[in-house]
């Protein structure tokens, strides 16, 4: 069976599941479906923010300059030193507008020296300010997109030009080259709406994939494999094995990509990943990895994803494939 549909557990997210469902599949019942949205809620509510585990213990905050985005970055840049900071442009699963849904793997992210931003506003945890009250939403499928693809390339214009403001924390501070774009989920297809963009360096697709036949409708997005051809860089994707709704797509996925080198890590953890857990987990360690490598020409990183014997190759949580990487330096 052709699985059509990308879940999400973020908050609140029902209201953007906006996918097929697949075939004999009883429809979701929306009591039910608002009553878990609203438990997870509370569940991110209570959880803390977790600082990372590099060098840079990091924070997230709304820039004034930046006002529908959410910004992951190290607390102290003074602290960086000579090291610039890479960008990596997130979408948030479910397309929602809560830039805090995958906080605590945004903020890993930071505390290694990037500037981690995703599209919204703080709407759970620490710093939470309550969502504006929006229509009652009948039918999932129908319901309209709260962010966008372009809201990616917004956060990585933004950065770009903050890099050259003299009145700006982070002037001379990015790496303007060092340009990673992401997503998890619904946010995965922004990313890969995006890829195009010449100025990207690396791509990491968490989650995610296009459907496997005809044309994938999310988010207010359509697109179909022919989409894969605009990847013009090594691309990584984490999936959460078998039982991840987005595993057929995604692995599909990389089955159709062969002009870019390519990867695919799963670990068995289902469609919510490892987002939630301390410090965004297992698989927020390996996008750090790729993107060290990708974007730093870290040799020890790249030890992760290359040869017989990579990190991913022999860590048992994981299973691991990948074409053409051995051609990378």
């Amino acid at each position: 069976m052709n699985i059509q549909r990308l879940f999400v557990p973020v908050p609140l997210a029902v209201a953007v599941w906006l996918a097929a469902a697949a075939v004999a599949q009883p429809p979701p019942d929306p009591a039910a479906a608002r009553a878990a949205a609203e438990a997870r809620q509370r569940e991110q509510d209570a959880t803390a923010d977790t600082p990372g585990t590099g060098p840079y213990p990091a924070i997230k905050e709304i820039d004034a300059s930046l006002p529908e985005h959410v910004i992951y970055r190290p607390a102290n840049l003074a602290a960086l030193g000579a090291k610039k900071l890479g960008i990596y442009s997130f979408g948030n699963g479910g397309c929602t507008d809560d830039g805090a849904s995958a906080r605590l793997h945004l903020l890993e992210i930071a505390s290694h020296g990037y500037l981690a931003i995703a599209p919204g506003r703080i709407y759970n945890g620490p710093g939470k300010t309550e969502r504006p009250p929006r229509p009652v939403v009948t039918d999932p499928a129908t319901a309209p997109a709260v962010t966008h693809p372009a809201q990616l390339i917004e956060a990585i214009d933004w950065a770009i030009a903050q890099n050259s403001r003299r009145d700006s924390r982070y002037f001379g501070r990015i790496d303007t080259s060092a340009v990673a774009i992401s997503g998890y989920s619904c946010g995965g297809m922004q990313a890969l709406m995006d890829a195009k963009d010449p100025r990207i360096a690396t791509v990491v697709i968490m989650n995610s994939g296009f459907f496997i036949n005809g044309t994938t409708r999310m988010g207010g997005m359509e697109a179909t494999k022919s989409a894969l051809s605009a990847l013009h860089t090594p691309t990584l994707y984490v999936l959460g094995g078998p039982t991840d709704i987005a595993y057929a797509n995604g692995m599909d996925d990389y089955k159709h990509i062969d002009q870019v080198p390519v990867a695919v890590a799963n670990i068995a953890k289902g469609h919510g990943g490892t987002y939630w857990e301390p410090n965004g987990g297992a698989a927020a360690q390996v996008v750090v990895k790729w993107l060290d490598w990708r974007l730093r020409g870290d040799k020890a990183a790249r030890k992760e994803f290359v040869g017989p014997s990579c990190g991913l190759c022999t860590d048992p949580a994981w299973t691991y494939e990948s074409k053409g990487l051995d051609s990378l330096p």
